[in-house]
């Protein structure tokens, strides 16, 4: 019988995105700061995450347009359930209409519009998730 590994499990982040480029550029900021990561490119993808009790994220980045339906439309659904009504999520956006903005601060997430960078991203994350912020590294 092997001894239980007493290290706490590692936070785990949902990116949810259609741009395959968005995951591959935060995955190594992400993993450097001990975070797992996640990848859905659809709203059914996403959702089918979230719905894995297993594997409940710690924090979820959300775009707002994705091919099938809003991120807003998650957002809202995040809220109107007890087990994801608190999960902390940052939305990433392109959107610039006042109202859908104005919801997604309603609904209680962080707003971050893009393009964004990667290191205000990672402070951001580890602020909400309530972890010391990434290193800095070579910042002018």
């Amino acid at each position: 019988m092997t001894p239980a590994s007493s290290s706490p499990p590692r936070p785990r982040l949902l990116i949810v995105d259609d741009e395959p480029h968005i995951g591959l550029l935060l995955r190594p900021y992400f993993e450097a700061m001990g975070y797992d990561m996640g990848l859905a490119r659809t709203l059914a993808e996403a959702r089918a995450a979230l719905a894995d009790q297993g594997a409940t994220p710690t924090g979820v980045l959300l775009d707002l347009h994705l091919p099938d339906g809003s991120g807003l439309e998650l957002l809202r659904a995040l809220r109107a359930q007890r087990r994801t009504r608190h999960l902390p999520v940052v939305v990433l956006t392109a959107e610039g209409e006042e109202q859908v903005l104005a919801e997604v601060q309603r609904l209680g997430a962080a707003l971050l519009t893009k393009p964004f960078s990667p290191k205000k991203l990672t402070a951001q994350v580890a602020a909400m998730l309530g972890d010391p912020p990434p290193e800095a590294e070579g910042d002018p």
